[in-house]
């Protein structure tokens, strides 16, 4: 279930408090007149089924809502109501695979500005991935990988192509376009101060055998990468942070930058060229595993779509 605030004028209180009402997956629906104070008007709430949230969504935003008052979508973690319970039974479809686009636009556009967070948490992880490199230590590039962010902006650019919001994608590729010459920059010259204290050197990286996976490109890179990218594209619809981590653990985008930094600094380019080839393959990978999971989604949490005729062609059966 979700929660769904409306502010709204007084005018448009009695067309919104329709859309809801008509809406079999919408229930506990609560009006406060004269509430709201900045802009003023009337508060409206209610919880609504994840199925029909882009149907209410769209029909209030064509009240005008968003530029008089505004919407506001919370998810209810916990909800102990049967008429809750009614409401998610009338709506059709599965909650599981229900897209709520709005929201899922909202989370794409947050983790996909280059801004200085996103640029100090690109730049560390490169960091930590030269140095996973330098001491031949997987577990430190395992870090590198979980700290990096840059599966935002790919999960942002699939979303905005199935979308065609050409200006998310703009944006999600100038925050790669950009951090990732920064970080691969400043890891570059880290390498330089490590190569000129002794701390790496062409022996070493030549023995590191436990990170070779890092920059050799093969079938599989490219089957982790839209596996991967699938099962995050999965865990943002769906909420499930946990199994975003194991996405994070999975590719070698960050570390792939990282050991080309390092290899450039000792003049081994066959390596360097190699791992940002890693990178491009991980890269391409996710996004068009995310575009094929957000395509094989029902578009509105509908009926008639693919995975919702599916569960309906194996009900038949039984």
């Amino acid at each position: 279930m979700l929660h769904v605030r409306v502010i709204c004028p007084s005018e448009a209180t009695d067309a919104a408090l329709a859309v809801l009402r008509t809406e079999p997956g919408a229930t506990l629906i609560t009006l406060h007149r004269g509430a709201a104070v900045e802009p003023t008007g009337d508060l409206i709430e209610a919880d609504i089924a994840r199925e029909c949230a882009n149907d209410v969504l769209a029909a209030l935003s064509d009240l005008g809502i968003p530029s008089t008052g505004g919407i506001l979508l919370d998810p209810v973690e916990t909800s102990l109501s049967e008429a809750a319970d009614r409401a998610e039974e009338a709506a059709p479809g599965d909650p599981a695979d229900a897209v709520v686009w709005e929201e899922l636009l909202a989370q794409t556009h947050e983790e996909s500005s280059l801004n200085l967070v996103f640029l100090a948490f690109i730049t560390i992880a490169c960091l930590l991935a030269v140095v996973g490199v330098a001491t031949d230590s997987p577990v430190t590039v395992v870090g590198a990988m979980v700290v990096g962010p840059e599966f935002g902006p790919l999960a942002a650019i699939a979303v905005s192509l199935v979308r065609r919001d050409f200006r998310l994608a703009r944006r999600s590729a100038l925050a790669l376009l950009v951090g990732f010459p920064v970080a691969m920059g400043i890891a570059t010259l880290a390498s330089l101060v490590f190569e000129h204290a002794g701390w790496i050197t062409v022996d070493g990286i030549n023995e590191s055998h436990n990170v070779d996976f890092i920059y050799e490109v093969g079938p599989f890179s490219l089957v982790v990468a839209l596996l991967a990218g699938a099962a995050g594209m999965l865990s943002l619809v769906t909420s499930k942070s946990s199994a975003l981590v194991g996405v994070f653990i999975s590719v070698t985008t960050i570390p792939a930058a990282g050991y080309a930094a390092v290899a450039a600094t000792l003049g081994e380019w066959h390596r360097a060229f190699e791992s940002i080839g890693q990178l491009g393959v991980n890269m391409v990978g996710i996004v068009v595993a995310g575009v094929i999971v957000l395509q094989l989604r029902p578009g509105h949490g509908r009926e008639g779509g693919p995975v919702h005729r599916f569960k309906r062609w194996c009900a038949g059966m039984l």
